[in-house]
C-alpha cells in the first residue's frame, strides 16, 4: 500500500511586533491628553466640541474595532495627525488660528487660511482609511477604480460635512459664525471641497505604494 505523502503545512503568520502593537496605543493615549490639553478654556466651548466630534468618534470606532481589524501604522499616524489638526482650530476657532495670521503675514493672504489646511486633511487622511478598507477587505485590490472610488468617497464625506455645517449654522444662528469659518468668503463651501479633492488625490498619488507595502506587511502580520 503507497501512502501519500502529506503535504506541507503553512506557517502561521508572525505576530505583529510590540512595537507596531504599541504605537496605536501610543498615540491615542497622546490623542487624549491633546484633547484635555486644547479643551481646557477654548475660545468656544461650544465650537470645541463640534470641530473635534469626529476625532472623538474615529477614536471610538478604532478601538471598538482593535481585535478584529488593525489599519497599517501609516494610517493610525495620519489619523492622529487629523485629529490634532481639528483639536486646534477647535481651541482657537479656525478663522484665529495663530499658524493661519503666520501664513497670512508670509504669504500676503488677505484671511486666516488654517481651514484650508484641515479640509486639505479632510480628503488626505480618510483617503488612505477608505483605501486600506477596499484594498484589504473589498475586491478593488490593483484596481484602476481604485483612485477614482476613493476620490469620491472622500468627497462625499466633504459634501456630508458641509450639510452638517450648514445644519448646524440654521440650527445656531448667529453663534455659528465660529465653527463655518467662511470669514465672509461666498465660496468657501466650494473651496473646502476642491481643498478636500486635492488632499485625497495628493494622498493616493503620493502614498500609494507606501501604503501598499504596508498592506503587505500587516496581511503577513509582520
Amino acid at each position: 500500500m503507497t501512502i501519500a505523502p502529506t503535504a506541507p503545512r503553512s506557517a502561521p503568520a508572525p505576530a505583529p511586533a510590540p512595537a507596531a502593537r504599541r504605537e496605536p496605543v501610543v498615540l491615542a493615549a497622546l490623542y487624549v491628553a491633546f484633547l484635555v490639553l486644547t479643551g481646557t478654556a477654548p475660545k468656544e466651548r461650544v465650537t470645541w466640541w463640534l470641530e473635534v466630534a469626529p476625532a472623538i468618534i474615529a477614536l471610538a470606532l478604532l478601538a471598538a474595532t482593535w481585535s478584529r481589524f488593525r489599519f497599517t501604522p501609516l494610517v493610525y499616524r495620519l489619523v492622529f495627525l487629523h485629529g490634532v489638526i481639528l483639536a486646534v482650530g477647535g481651541h482657537y476657532t479656525y478663522a484665529e488660528v495663530p499658524l493661519g495670521f503666520w501664513m497670512e503675514r508670509i504669504f500676503g493672504f488677505t484671511r486666516n487660511h488654517y481651514d484650508r489646511i484641515g479640509h486639505l486633511a479632510q480628503g488626505f487622511v480618510p483617503a488612505m482609511v477608505v483605501r486600506e478598507l477596499l484594498v484589504r477587505r473589498g475586491p478593488m485590490r490593483g484596481s484602476r477604480w481604485l483612485l477614482p472610488i476613493v476620490t469620491g468617497v472622500c468627497l462625499g464625506i466633504s459634501a456630508a460635512y458641509e450639510l452638517f455645517e450648514w445644519a448646524t449654522a440654521l440650527w445656531m444662528g448667529q453663534g455659528a459664525d465660529a465653527f463655518l469659518g467662511t470669514q465672509g468668503d461666498p465660496w468657501d463651501t466650494q473651496e473646502d471641497m476642491f481643498c478636500c479633492l486635492i488632499g485625497a488625490l495628493a494622498a493616493q498619488l503620493t502614498l500609494g505604494r507606501w501604503h501598499d507595502r504596508q498592506i503587505e506587511r500587516a496581511e503577513r502580520g509582520a
